[in-house]
C-alpha cells in the first residue's frame, strides 16, 4: 500500500510516498522550511501546505519531536512550548482535512530500521539512538515498541544527556568528534547498563560521522548506523499509520481535557 510519510524537525518539514511493502520512496521527497516560530497553527498549516503537494487521498503518517499519547503532545523539549497539551492529531486531522496518525519522531525512524533497516531479524531488545538537536530514542523488544521512552533526558554528568552529548552540544562546545564521541560512550554504557540492548542503531545527523567517532566507543553492544538515513522517520511514519488504519483504529480526534504533565525538559540535575 502506498501512504504518505511526514517528518516535522525543527528546521524542516519533509515528506514523501512510502510504499509500505518494501519500506522505499516512490515519491520525490519534498521539504519545506519549519516555520518560526513553530506553533500549533503555523506548523499545521505548513503541514497542509507539504500534503496538498502530493497526489494523494489517504491516511497520513507524522513523526513528531514529542511524546505523543492517545494523539496529544505532552512535551516540548525541542519545539514551541506552546505544543505541550495540543491535541496534535486533532489539530492535523482537521487541517490536511485526512486521517493523520502522529508519534514521536525517534520512534518513528526506529520503526522504519526495525522493518527494513539495521534492525531487520535482530530479536531482542533493539535500541534506536537518534543524535541532532537533541537525543532521542526508541526501544523495540522482540520487534515491539515501547513508545514515548525519551531516554536523552536521563541525567549524566550532573547534566541532562542531550545537554551533555547531543550534535548540538557538540557544536555549541566546540568539540573534535573524538572528544565528543567519549561523551556520547559514556551514554551509550549508561543505557546499556540500565536496558542490556542486544544491538544499537545510531540515526539523526551525526550517525553520518560515525566513522570519525567510533573508535572511542567502547561498549560491549554492538553499534551500527542506520540505513534509512535521513528516510527514516518518513517511513516508519507511513507504517504506523498504515498498522493503524489497517486495524480500523482513527485518529484522536475528540475534545479532551488531558491531565496536567510536567515537562521533561524543566527536570535538573542536583549541583
Amino acid at each position: 500500500m502506498i501512504l504518505l510519510g511526514v517528518d516535522i524537525g525543527g528546521s524542516g518539514i519533509k515528506g514523501a510516498l512510502v510504499d509500505s511493502e518494501t519500506g522505499e520512496l516512490v515519491s520525490e521527497r519534498i521539504r519545506i522550511e519549519t516555520p518560526q516560530p513553530a506553533t500549533p497553527e503555523a506548523v499545521a498549516k505548513t503541514l497542509k501546505q507539504l500534503v496538498d503537494q502530493f497526489d494523494y487521498d489517504g491516511p497520513v503518517g507524522c513523526g513528531f519531536p514529542a511524546t505523543v499519547h492517545h494523539g496529544i503532545a505532552f512535551t516540548a523539549a525541542n519545539i514551541d512550548k506552546t505544543w505541550i497539551n495540543t491535541q496534535v492529531e486533532k489539530l492535523f486531522t482537521e487541517t490536511i482535512n485526512k486521517p493523520c496518525y502522529v508519534l514521536n519522531d525517534a520512534d518513528a525512524a526506529g520503526i522504519a530500521e526495525v522493518k527494513f533497516g539495521a534492525g531487520k531479524n535482530n530479536h531482542g531488545v533493539v535500541m534506536m539512538v537518534t543524535i541532532g538537536t537533541g537525543l532521542g530514542s526508541a526501544i523495540f523488544v522482540n520487534g515491539s515498541l515501547l513508545p514515548n521512552t525519551e531516554l536523552g533526558h536521563i541525567i549524566l554528568e550532573n547534566d541532562i544527556a542531550e545537554h551533555y552529548c547531543s550534535d548540538s552540544a557538540r557544536q555549541q562546545n566546540d568539540l573534535s568528534w573524538g572528544k565528543w564521541g567519549k561523551r556520547f560512550n559514556k551514554y551509550l554504557d549508561r543505557l546499556q547498563f540500565l536496558f542490556n540492548p542486544d544491538i544499537f542503531i545510531l540515526g539523526g545527523g551525526a550517525s553520518k560521522n560515525f566513522e570519525k567517532f567510533k573508535d572511542k566507543i567502547t561498549v560491549r553492544t554492538p553499534v551500527v548506523t542506520a540505513t534509512k538515513l535521513n528516510a527514516a522517520g518518513i517511513i516508519g511514519a507511513a507504517l504506523y499509520a498504515n498498522d493503524l488504519n489497517a486495524q480500523g483504529i482513527k485518529p484522536n480526534t475528540l475534545s479532551v481535557e488531558p491531565n496536567e504533565h510536567i515537562e521533561t525538559d524543566k527536570c535538573k540535575a542536583k549541583a
